[in-house]
């Protein structure tokens, strides 16, 4: 059996997962949802409404689907629904006020859902409440417990109770019915009525007035009376009765009253007795009351004095430490038929403690009789206290103190305190210079005063002022010592004073600023052309700053000046002090051999330049052809001499300079030539020509000279060496060409 139950329950099992796996695989959408009210959006309240709401599903399940409906008011679920119908309805009946505004449906099948359209319902017009007191007949001062109903309506509501056409009281309730009290305080017959509003519907309006509820409201016989016995003349110390009564009632509250005091309470008829004193004058208030009816009644009484208040007086009424006081305490008789001034005992008090038993009282002033005192009268059992007197003794001025509360500047307007460390307020401070009063000033919240004083011309100027101070009158006045405060003496205009004003280039130049006067310690700045000297800033104590410019180059030529300050005084500078800076050493060297070479460059363009203008003149001289008949010699043939035009050469100098010169020569050395310096001309000797050889003859165009001998100097002056040589040259070719045997 067991075998089979198991094998059953595995079958369900499957079944049920291949359902499922069925269900996974089935294939549905929602098409749409639809939302119908009936009969129409626009129904009067009571009207019954339906909500129909409607899903058309696409699907491939083989078995029927599941829908959960869910009806929404304003966004808020009112309503769900799992059914296997594709429609559902949801009636109002009837429908309300409270059931206006925006429904829509949503439909839910496994996990898809689609919403509805939204409709609008609008229902108007509101019950007529209903009024209920518990009630109809209430007594004075107590409370109307009324009922106000909407039982068809749902939803928070605010209820309005009226006395004839006057609210009386509002009252919020989250349901359509409230009960509430009512007070009322006079006698009368009223009529009340409500009605109401829907809170979440406030377009709705109020409904209308409810029934009318006549209400009677009796009023109480609770009149109190009072009377003071016996009823004769009051004076201070008679006893008096007061007697406050009223009709028995129940929760009745009797009252004894004097202004805002409470006297004495009963519930019922009571006797009040006191002894009486002046203060005691006034008006008594007998008041009874039940619930919150009230009713009163008065009686005044005047009382007397048998003899006045005590005044308490202090003789000085200022007092200093160390002096006498005397504390006095009187009172005036006023009932001479009663009393005598000497039947007035009196007691003087400190603080509590009984001090003295007699109307005067003698001490001298000290902090430990300070403080508040009093006196007591006492006559026929009556007492009186005087106000108390507060006695404090005067502190004398202690010597006050001077000092400077700032930099003392000369020159400049600063401030001194004057400050006594003990002394009663007021206290009156003077300044003083050289013993005469410059400035006075009364302190009355603190022991010290403010001065100004302009200013001083010079440091030993501070120890001329002292101050004063005093709080008993010009009588005893104490004095300060001497002023005493550091004094500052700014900067004079400072000096520049460079080590040199010419220095060389590669030097340190020491720039030294003096001041003649100003308090250490002082601070030195050095600039160069309006800009400051990077790390130029010191602070010395010494009326002299030195600054060194290490190894100064020639852009730090120009004018240098300097500025010193001291405390945060005014910044004075110097004058400028123009600094040249000359070259180095080895630049001068440098420029005077440029220098050197450049006249000597100027030199031989100027020596060209000269030979270049002497040139014409030469050329004239070259041009003419002298011819000159050798010494005879026996046996030697004529000679001839022949000079010759030969052109410079243009390509060296691009100036034609060629001069000829005619010499007849017996192998003569160059000394019997004219006189030429080598550099000028070179002269050029071809060999001599054995006559008795035979000398082949040599056609030519060029003359032809038998045994001859012919010797050709050339001299260029003014032309280089290389173009004399080149013309020599060009000479001896021809010189040799022509002894060539022809």
């Amino acid at each position: 059996m067991s075998v089979r139950l198991l094998w059953l329950g595995l079958l369900h099992i499957s079944l049920s997962a291949l359902w499922k796996v069925a269900d996974a695989q089935a294939a549905f959408t929602i098409d749409q949802v639809t939302l119908t009210v009936f009969p129409g959006n626009d129904v009067a309240s009571g009207t019954n409404v339906i909500l129909r709401c409607e899903a058309k599903v696409s699907h491939s399940h083989p078995q029927p689907l599941t829908y959960t409906f869910s009806f929404l008011l304003d966004d808020q679920v009112t309503y769900s629904k799992n059914i296997s119908d594709s429609v559902v309805e949801r009636g109002l009946s009837p429908a309300r006020v409270s059931n206006s505004g925006h429904y829509q449906c949503t439909v839910r099948v496994f996990d898809k859902i689609k919403t509805s359209n939204s409709q609008a319902l609008k229902v108007t017009g509101l019950q007529v409440p209903m009024l209920k007191v518990k009630n109809d007949i209430v007594s004075e001062g107590d409370n109307i417990i009324a009922t106000c109903s909407a039982p068809e309506e749902t939803g928070s509501m605010f209820f309005f109770f009226y006395e004839g056409n006057q609210e009386v009281k509002r009252v919020k309730s989250a349901f359509n019915t409230v009960t509430t009290t009512l007070a009322m305080q006079k006698p009368k017959n009223i009529c009340l009525h409500c009605n109401y509003m829907v809170l979440m519907h406030p377009t709705a309006g109020i409904s209308n007035k409810s029934n009318a509820v006549n209400v009677t409201v009796q009023g109480l016989e609770i009149t109190p009376q009072i009377s003071i016995s016996p009823k004769v003349n009051f004076v201070e110390g008679d006893r008096v009765q007061i007697s406050c009564k009223a009709q028995n009632h129940s929760d009745l509250e009797l009252f004894l009253t004097k202004g805002n005091t409470v006297l004495h309470k009963l519930h019922t008829t009571f006797m009040h007795s006191l002894t009486v004193r002046a203060e005691d004058s006034g008006e008594y208030v007998c008041k009874a009351e039940k619930g919150s009816v009230q009713k009163t009644a008065i009686y005044r009484l005047n009382v007397t004095e048998l003899f006045s208040k005590p005044i308490l007086r202090m003789s000085p009424g200022q007092v200093f430490e160390g002096e006498q006081f005397t504390l006095t305490c009187s009172s005036a008789v006023s009932s001479q038929e009663k009393i005598k001034k000497v039947d007035i005992k009196y007691a003087l008090w400190k603080e509590d403690r009984h001090i003295s038993s007699g109307a005067n009282y003698s001490a001298t002033a000290s902090p430990a009789t300070n403080g508040k005192y009093s006196c007591m009268a006492v006559a026929k059992g009556v007492n009186k206290t005087s106000q108390p007197l507060h006695s404090k003794a005067k502190v004398p001025v202690s010597y006050p103190v001077i000092r400077a509360v700032e930099k003392v500047i000369v020159g400049r307007p600063f401030k001194v305190l004057c400050e006594a460390e003990n002394g009663t307020l007021p206290i009156t401070y003077t300044l003083l210079k050289d013993h005469v009063p410059v400035d006075e000033k009364r302190a009355e919240a603190a022991q010290k005063a403010l001065f100004s004083i302009n200013s001083i011309s010079h440091p030993d100027e501070i120890y001329r002022f002292t101050c004063q101070a005093h709080n008993q009158g010009p009588s005893i006045r104490k004095s300060s010592q001497f002023l005493r405060a550091d004094v500052i003496v700014p900067v004079s205009k400072p000096v520049l004073v460079p080590q040199d004003f010419t220095i060389t280039e590669g030097l340190d130049l020491t720039l030294i600023c003096t001041v003649q006067k100003g308090t250490f310690p002082i601070t030195y700045t050095w600039y160069h052309k309006s800009d400051m000297i990077p790390f130029s800033t010191q602070e010395v104590r010494s009326l002299e700053g030195r600054y060194t410019v290490k190894a100064i180059e020639r852009d730090q030529r120009g004018d240098y000046y300097c500025e010193a300050s001291n405390y945060d005084t005014e910044i004075k500078r110097s004058f400028s002090a123009r600094i040249g800076v000359s070259l180095a050493v080895w630049k001068k060297a440098l420029i005077g051999m440029f220098c050197i070479l450049l006249l000597v460059a100027i030199a031989i363009v100027l020596t060209v330049f000269l030979k270049k203008m002497s040139k014409p003149r030469i050329k004239k001289q070259a041009t003419e052809l002298s011819v000159k008949p050798s010494r005879p010699k026996s046996g030697d043939p004529m000679r001839m001499s022949l000079t010759l035009d030969i052109e410079d050469n243009t390509a060296l100098n691009g100036t034609p300079c060629v001069m000829g010169r005619n010499v007849w020569s017996e192998h003569v050395s160059g000394s019997d030539s004219d006189d030429h310096t080598d550099e000028d001309s070179r002269l050029v000797q071809p060999q001599e020509v054995d006559l008795s050889r035979e000398v082949p003859v040599k056609k030519s165009i060029e003359p032809e000279y038998s045994g001859q001998h012919t010797e050709v100097q050339v001299s260029t002056p003014g032309v280089s060496e290389q173009a004399e040589g080149q013309a020599a040259l060009e000479y001896a070719q021809l010189n040799n060409s022509e002894q060539e045997p022809a």
